[in-house]
């Protein structure tokens, strides 16, 4: 394991060195592999059409519509419920593919089929719960807010949003791992440290079985206020050096106490009124386009309006994506002033090479990667490193 390469002094030959120790087997499987992600992320608006398409023609929506009523919250609940769970069997196929299949294909997760699908219709099941909850404020938006709808779009998902990074942590998140107390140790009395300095209560740090879904090296730093909370995967624990899980753990709560999820939500906010503004202007198309009737104040045209956020959530990926590269650094930034590990840093980001091409282009980059390439961020913390044993040795003289 890399824990330390040259002196730091020449950070772009010592972040050579990193990435070339990957080897170039592991470099074009990374690159083969985040080039099929791209590809699956059209392919899944192909699917997206293929569904809005099938349950528009099934006609079970309509039928919902006319015994409640368009403007019955029941019925809109109604509507939200079956359109997801729907929606979800008729994808099904495509999601086993892309989040199992070749998941498996690549070695990054052992999950058996039969847990996988477990736990995608409980998924599917809270989706419908909670979302059809976000439908009827929607619809009664476009009703009592006419052609202003939109407007408001905004500050209802962003509710939402906030609302679920507080019950998330705690309520949903259980439900599919299990979190336990980190036990006492070296690791927990160096992570305590890192919760002090960003405000972490100490009884909140916990360690899950992340290895029951995937091989990937992570920990994160959820909730907002009195929920947050640091969770590390168990496959960090048992795969990573203690500086490796200090520096990503110092990471993550640079996110919190920088306030990143605030700068999200917001982004959010915005590219959904404008996906609903988009969706005002062009429901009438779409809804030709796939053989409806629907209005778009119809619950009924659920289908569509969905389909045509999700297509402009595609074309918006980037702006998206910049905002959270930018976070990413300063994140980076965070946990090389407070934890003041590069090298425990530049290591662990080598184990997220395998998903994320660590060479991409910037065009590949910018269009498609929500966090900067290994290769940057690695350059940035040997930089780092190159001006701080810089700043000691002229203190030294």
């Amino acid at each position: 394991m890399i824990t330390k390469i040259g002196s730091g002094l020449d950070p772009e030959k010592t972040t050579q060195a990193y990435i070339d120790s990957l080897g170039i087997e592991a470099l074009e499987k990374a690159a083969a592999y985040s080039s099929g992600s791209h590809w699956l992320l059209f392919a899944g608006l192909v699917v997206s059409a293929f569904v809005t398409w099938g349950i528009v023609r099934l006609g079970w929506l309509d039928q919902l519509e006319k015994k409640f009523g368009a403007s019955s919250a029941l019925g809109i609940y109604c509507i939200g419920v079956v359109y997801t769970g729907v929606s979800a069997l008729l994808s099904l196929p495509f999601t086993i593919y892309e989040s199992w299949f070749r998941e498996s294909s690549y070695g990054r997760t052992s999950q058996p089929l039969s847990d996988f699908l477990i736990q995608n219709f409980t998924s599917t099941i809270l989706t419908a719960l909670i979302t059809s909850l976000f439908f009827v404020f929607l619809y009664g938006l476009i009703r009592k807010t006419g052609r202003a709808w939109w407007l408001w779009s905004g500050g209802l998902a962003a509710a939402f949003i906030a609302i679920m990074m507080v019950v998330g942590p705690v309520y949903i998140s259980p439900l599919f791992n299990e979190y336990k107390p980190l036990p006492e140790g070296e690791v927990r009395t160096e992570i305590e440290k890192i919760a002090d300095k960003a405000g972490i209560p100490k009884d909140k740090i916990f360690v899950y079985d992340g290895s029951r879904q995937s091989e990937n090296f992570t920990a994160n730093v959820a909730g907002i206020g009195g929920s947050a909370r640091i969770a590390i995967s168990d496959v960090a624990l048992d795969k990573a050096s203690l500086d490796e899980v200090l520096a990503v753990t110092g990471h993550e709560a640079g996110h919190f106490v920088s306030g990143h999820i605030w700068r999200i939500i917001a982004v959010i906010a915005g590219l959904m009124m404008a996906g609903f503004f988009l969706a005002d202007r062009s429901f009438s198309f779409f809804a030709r386009q796939f053989g409806s009737t629907a209005q778009l104040s119809s619950p009924s045209g659920l289908p569509v309006l969905i389909f045509i956020v999700s297509l402009f959530s595609v074309i918006g990926q980037p702006v998206m994506n910049g905002v959270t590269r930018i976070g990413e650094l300063d994140a980076d930034v965070y946990s090389l002033e407070t934890v003041g590990l590069p090298d425990g840093l530049a290591s662990a980001l080598l184990k997220t090479a395998e998903y994320r091409d660590p060479k991409a282009g910037d065009l590949q980059e910018f269009l498609f990667f929500s966090h900067p390439t290994v290769e940057k961020r690695i350059l940035n913390a040997m930089r780092w490193k190159a001006k701080k044993e810089s700043a000691l040795r002229k203190n030294k003289e």
